[in-house]
């Protein structure tokens, strides 16, 4: 989990700012059709594969707008992204439901280190059963969609290593389950937001964004057991309220960076 390499610029340097540009502008439009989830949504989308569990079918719908929001797959990791049986999917992992075993559901996704260019669609809100959604190290553009605050049972989001930019993504910060927290290497900026360090979180890794943020004074509150904010404008005094994290905290980096306590 806790590898995330700093190769932006060569990860990067095949995308030109106009292509960048051109990916975000078709994020935003698509957030501009479709706004938040509809209920009836899976009626937009043609389904050309019989899927009887509505669990599957549901999450059916939301990779196969995420494979039309991929412009390069240079691995073509996602190649068999097309039959009814998700099961089978790279990167696609199912289990049981608890309340039926034999019913299966998405419960991960899993495509770091593959290289994939896009951005994420709207329709991942709908991907109800994933609890792990592992993105690093692509080069997904744009910014987290709000919609992914339905995925309440999601209890890691890794995302280190992509181009998503904007303010920090306060939608992280409505996901019911979620421990893990992997913003790394990204194009993140503004302030970070005091809600943060009230989350029960158990990872934060914020580094190598472009935050510009006061340390906030309830930072104490987190039980995090690893924070690292380390080479973003983080500045002010750091609160003697870390002193309530003594039971919990195990790492906290957070170097090249000035700080007073009090």
């Amino acid at each position: 989990i806790l590898l995330c390499f700093s190769s932006l610029s060569h990860l990067f340097l095949t995308l030109s700012n106009a292509e960048t540009a051109s990916i975000v502008h078709h994020q935003l439009l698509a957030l501009s059709e479709k706004g938040d989830l509809l209920d009836d949504l899976e009626f937009d989308v043609e389904i050309d594969a019989a899927i009887a569990n509505p669990c599957l079918r549901c999450t059916y719908i939301a990779l196969k707008a995420w494979k039309k929001a991929m412009y390069s797959d240079t691995h073509n990791f996602t190649g068999n992204w097309v039959s009814p049986d998700l099961c089978s999917y790279h990167g696609v992992f199912c289990t049981a439901t608890p309340d039926d075993p034999s019913v299966n559901v998405v419960a991960n996704i899993d495509i770091n280190d593959i290289d994939i260019v896009g951005y994420l669609p709207v329709e991942l809100g709908i991907l109800a059963d994933i609890a792990l959604l592992h993105i690093k190290s692509n080069r997904l553009c744009s910014i987290i969609p709000q919609n992914i605050s339905h995925l309440k049972l999601l209890h890691e989001l890794d995302a280190c290593n992509n181009r998503f930019v904007g303010l920090f993504p306060d939608v992280a910060l409505r996901l019911l389950s979620l421990k893990h927290l992997d913003l790394r290497f990204n194009d993140f900026e503004g302030a970070l937001l005091s809600a943060l360090f009230d989350k029960e979180l158990d990872a934060i890794f914020l580094n190598d964004n472009r935050f510009s943020s006061q340390m906030l004074d309830n930072f104490g509150n987190s039980k995090a057991s690893v924070v690292v904010i380390d080479n973003n404008k983080i500045y002010g005094c750091l609160s003697n309220s870390i002193g309530k994290m003594t039971t919990t905290l195990n790492e906290f980096v957070l170097i090249k960076k000035l700080f007073s306590f009090r």
